[in-house]
Formats: structure tokens, sequence, C-alpha cells
């Protein structure tokens, strides 16, 4: 289980996260959701350890990540961010296989066993037939699912998504969030992501962490969360929440 305790995040004197507690359950995927500026991706980089956390803390199994190197970390937690550029002269195969960098062996090579983790994952996200291709050479869609086998590639039991379907068509944002939400389910993951799309989250998780301002504002699952009154309040526009007409799970729609 990841266990997010009071964290509080600050820039330059600005309080951005305000004493967030959370946890995400193994083989759960937690959506957090809000407006722009909420603080959805301040959290998700403040648990990755990218940015640090002015007073809280975050931890799995006992252990304190603000007591861990980034090797140890990196062996916890493994992240998919948002919109990053990668390097477009390095393959597919390559991109994935520095998943594996936490584990390298003394020499600092790359083992049997760690190609055999490269070939799986990419076989997971479905992308093997992209193995020899450069990075450069790929869709906005492609990309992402390379991004997802390298985290995966890390043999993590957290896996944090920072808006994974952004610059992306409707099939892959679908096809993206299916395999995160298999991938979860199977594995026993525990998995964090932040979504703009509201009708994403309540298709593909398992619970919803709204927040407003840097702030929680409500925990628990997508009906519970998203309802027309709180979340009218939460984006300052009135919506009408409905049962969607072919799934088990709420629609919002604008008024």
């Amino acid at each position: 289980m990841l266990k997010i305790q009071g964290v509080s995040v600050f820039y330059y004197q600005r309080q951005i996260l305000h004493g967030i507690d959370l946890n995400v359950g193994a083989g759960e995927v937690v959506a957090l959701i809000g407006p722009n500026g909420a603080g959805k991706s301040t959290l998700i980089r403040a648990v990755s350890g990218v940015i640090p956390i002015r007073a809280g803390h975050v931890r799995t199994n006992g252990d304190n990540f603000g007591s861990l190197n980034p090797i140890q970390r990196a062996r916890y937690i493994a992240t998919v961010p948002q919109a990053v550029m990668l390097p477009p002269a390095y393959t597919v195969w390559e991109t994935v296989l520095f998943g594996r960098t936490p584990y390298l062996n003394f020499l600092g090579q790359f083992s049997e066993k760690d190609e055999e983790r490269a070939h799986s994952a990419l076989e997971r996200v479905h992308a093997l037939n992209l193995l020899d291709r450069r990075v450069g050479e790929l869709s906005g869609g492609e990309q992402q699912r390379v991004l997802l086998a390298r985290a995966l590639c890390q043999s993590t039991p957290i896996l944090l998504l920072d808006e994974p379907t952004a610059h992306l068509d409707l099939q892959y944002q679908v096809s993206l969030l299916e395999l995160v939400h298999e991938l979860a389910h199977k594995d026993n993951l525990a998995v964090l992501l932040a979504l703009h799309d509201l009708n994403l989250a309540a298709r593909y998780a398992d619970r919803v962490a709204l927040m407003v301002g840097g702030k929680l504002q409500a925990v628990g699952n997508p009906r519970e969360v998203l309802q027309s009154e709180l979340i009218s309040r939460a984006y300052c526009l009135p919506v009408q929440v409905v049962e969607h007409p072919f799934m088990d799970a709420p629609l919002v729609l604008p008024t």
C-alpha cells in the first residue's frame, strides 16, 4: 500500500499542497481529479521524490521514502511523467531497458533477467512490434505505451501516472487506461494517476480523489465523489451527473 500522510509542499514560500492524506491499496487504481492548478501533478511529483516535501511522509511497507536514496526509491515507485520528451535517437528496446537501471550489476551491465523483464513489459503493453523502432519515429500514443513499458520494466509495486492520456486521441486514451486498469488488478499494483477527464476517471478508477486548491475535498468510489453539487462547486461550472447508458458508471455532463 502507498500511504501519503499529511503531505505539504511549498513553492517559493507559497503553499501548494495542504496536508494531503491518501492511501492507495495494492490492486487499486486511484484517480486524482480537479481543476487546473488543483495540485494533482504536484502531488504525483512529491510522491515520486522529484520535488521536496515540507511536511508529512510517503510510506510503503513501513519504509519512509524520505529516508531512501534514489536507487532504493526507484525499486518501489515507477513513474510515467506528463508529456515527456524521449531521446529520439534511442530505440524502443533501449528506452524500455533503461527501466532496469535500479538493478544494474556492479559492472553497470544489463543481465539476461533485465532483458527478459524488458521483453515482458513490451509484450504487456502490446508494443513488441515497435522494439527496433527509433523513439523519434513513434506517434504520441505509441510513445505513451513505451513510457508505460519502461515503468513496468522497473518491477515496482507502485505506479504513478501524470496525465497519461494528455494529447492522445480517444482510441489511445481508452486502450491505455484499459491496460493500466488490467495491470493494477492482475499484477496487484498500487496505481495513482492524475486525470483531467472525469468520465475516464469514472470508468477506470476504483476510487477518485477530488483536489481543489491543493486540498483534498472528497475521496471515495466514483459514484460517491462524482456528484453534481460537488463537481459543480469544484469546477465552477454547472454539471449534471447521470447514469451512463452503456456502462455501470456515472456520466458527468456540463449543463
